[in-house]
């Protein structure tokens, strides 16, 4: 018998360079499925999910080849990349079977949903996977930032990160393979050591409106799955 899931929602946060799978920039089509359906392995299990993406793997590309580009243009760039890779999740998650809703904080109603707080948590409680596109609709603030906004919008129990290495580690480890992997520590303490996970706004927020951060190996298939039984993966940031 399969176990049930400690969390009844969550925020999953991804990153853009995420989709990219082997390549440079763009999106891989098998890192994409290979997403979804860990995403459909937890919400099978009854786990409400709401996901941010972040928009990288488009506009890193798009960055270095445009020079002159003013910070808030930019900033608007990278928020309208990651409607591209909240549309290319959509599909794959569909292809599935999941009912989802697409929502974004820039108003663009042929493609998605205006943001909207109530109709997200009601779309979570019907079962929908609902991703969040667009940040914060505002120049200056990362999709990390977005993410744990959005998870105290909707009253999530937590906030997952997917990286491509198991969690927080004392230095980096893709350069020192001694580095230590750090299972728990508060939110003073990412914010103290600078800790560049994600952003210092993210962790104050969450810290403020205490939910707790699990950051973990999203290529590893199956951890997200054991993340909501109730194994101890990755690292947990708490208060």
């Amino acid at each position: 018998m399969e176990n049930k899931p400690i969390y009844r929602r969550i925020l999953l946060k991804l990153s853009g360079e995420a989709l990219m799978g082997s390549g440079q920039f763009g999106i891989d089509p098998s890192a994409l499925n290979f997403f979804a359906f860990e995403v459909k392995a937890i919400h099978d299990l009854g786990v409400q999910v709401g996901i941010v993406i972040g928009g990288g793997n488009i506009f890193r590309g798009i960055q270095s080849a445009a020079k002159g580009i003013d910070k808030v243009s930019g900033d608007y760039m990278g928020m309208l990349a990651t409607v591209i890779n909240s549309l290319a999740f959509q599909c794959a998650l569909e292809a599935l079977g999941l009912e989802t809703r697409l929502q974004t904080a820039i108003t663009m109603t042929s493609v998605a949903e205006p943001y909207i707080r109530r109709k997200a948590i009601r779309h979570l409680e019907k079962g929908r996977v609902v991703i969040f596109g667009g940040g914060t609709g505002l120049p200056n603030f990362t999709t990390d930032t977005t993410a744990v906004l959005r998870a105290i919008d909707i009253g999530a129990d937590l906030i997952v990160k997917g990286t491509k290495v198991d969690g927080i580690f004392d230095s980096d480890p893709m350069k020192n393979p001694e580095a230590k992997l750090l299972k728990l520590l508060t939110f003073n303490d990412a914010i103290i050591h600078n800790l560049a996970v994600m952003d210092q706004t993210a962790f104050t927020l969450c810290r403020d409106h205490k939910i707790p951060i699990v950051v973990l190996n999203i290529n590893k298939q199956g951890n997200l799955l054991k993340l909501v039984q109730g194994e101890s993966i990755g690292s947990l940031v708490t208060s």
